[in-house]
């Protein structure tokens, strides 16, 4: 009753202060004057005629603070206090802890939008048309291909080679792969998600997209194994993930890479960020010949001199792979969704 009661809290504080953050100044550069902008399709799953209602840069410091803070304070106890818990009673705890992120990050970012914005949840990236199909499957074979980039070369070379243990449990495998895309999805959700974007409209790409990379490569610092080489690494990968929601303008693109990479380490038999836990679901695990220069010891690739040099082309990759720029209504300037393609329909 304690985690519910501070979670209460926590909303009725932020209820009251919605009144003061929503104050508007006659030019539609608030998110009540924004609203009134949005012509939301009945079903809420399309963007086709939203126009942009995006935070002007130079809004009030306080105000943002407060938003970017309150979105990480209830993603923050929800995740420790209500969703884990309970994602860790309901499932195994390994599913558990790998499920309750996404869950967390969908309620904070859903409680987030309806005090602040006053529109959907799908407004933050998650529009689900031609185009996310088509962002979500470039980001798959980006991150899919940056991993067998990392781990093929040193199987052919010889310098790593896989061991069989057992033969590996099929539904286990089934059920991790779905972990992972939830983890990831939860992730993206929170680093590029809500506080990302508004600190995307309010201070510009490139200062939010560096230090939420950073930032993102930091809050890896605690895994197992972690190492200099892999926070370093893993904050690069936070800024590949930030321009690929810069070119996209959707969550789809970067989720895709992101699952991608942390689906193909395991298939290999590599440690993920420094788990382990997937070699006794897969029955197999890779060994190296090399030193941790080159396998990233206990970390995995993640941590190894491979993956920062996969950086580069998977950077080229997002530069010129033919992304569907969608409707952002949280970053989006005035008429900047007039040169926006428009989105292929659903088949």
């Amino acid at each position: 009753m304690r985690a519910a009661e501070l979670v209460e809290g926590i909303a009725e504080v932020v209820e009251e202060g919605a009144g003061f953050l929503r104050l508007g100044d006659g030019l539609g550069n608030n998110p009540k004057e924004r609203v009134s902008q949005l012509n939301y399709p009945a079903d809420g799953h399309t963007q086709e005629d939203i126009k942009p209602v995006a935070a002007r840069k130079g809004s009030d410091a306080l105000r943002l603070a407060i938003r970017v803070t309150v979105f990480v304070v209830l993603f923050w106890c929800l995740e420790r206090y209500i969703v884990g818990p309970l994602m860790i009673g309901l499932f195994l705890d390994a599913v558990g802890r790998m499920v309750a992120p996404l869950v967390s990050a969908v309620f904070a970012t859903w409680l987030s939008l309806r005090i602040y914005e006053g529109v959907p949840v799908f407004a933050v990236g998650l529009w689900w048309n031609g185009s996310s199909i088509q962002n979500l499957g470039l980001g798959l074979l980006g991150g899919i291909g940056a991993a067998a980039l990392v781990l093929v070369p040193p199987l052919l070379a010889g310098a790593m080679h896989i061991v069989w243990n057992r033969p590996p449990d099929y539904g286990a495998v089934v059920l991790t792969a779905a972990c992972v895309a939830a983890s990831s999805a939860g992730e993206e959700l929170l680093f590029r998600g809500y506080g990302f974007q508004i600190l995307v409209a309010s201070w510009g790409p490139w200062p939010t997209i560096l230090s939420a990379g950073l930032f993102f490569g930091w809050m890896h610092h605690w895994n197992p194994g972690a190492t200099l080489p892999s926070v370093v690494n893993t904050a690069g990968f936070g800024i590949l993930f930030g321009y690929a929601f810069l070119r996209s303008r959707d969550l789809w693109l970067p989720i895709g890479l992101h699952i991608g990479w942390n689906f193909t380490l395991p298939l290999f038999g590599a440690n993920l960020s420094g788990f382990t836990m997937f070699k006794e679901i897969t029955g197999h695990e890779m060994v190296w010949r090399a030193g941790d220069l080159w396998s990233g010891g206990g970390y995995g690739p993640e941590a190894s001199v491979l993956t920062s040099a996969v950086l580069i082309p998977l950077f080229v990759y997002l530069w010129k792979a033919p992304i569907r720029r969608q409707s952002s209504p949280l970053t989006d300037l005035p008429g900047e969704s007039a040169i926006c393609e428009p989105s292929p329909p659903l088949p």
